[in-house]
């Protein structure tokens, strides 16, 4: 599970950058670009993990 608080901790650094009173049209874009793809991939990591646990049990 590194790789998923990796994804995490990446996209609240996105969401500061977003805060930045002084960023650009055009780097907004593409960091939200970037933190949406980050939380898809994390949400996609979590369902994965659902299901291995309930193949377990």
């Amino acid at each position: 599970m590194q790789d998923f608080e990796k994804k995490l901790e990446e996209a609240k650094k996105l969401l500061d950058k977003l805060n930045d009173p002084e960023i650009t049209l055009n780097e907004a874009m593409q960091t939200y670009k970037k933190g949406v793809k980050l939380l898809e991939e994390a949400s996609k990591m979590i369902e994965e993990a659902k299901l291995q646990f309930k193949e377990i049990k």
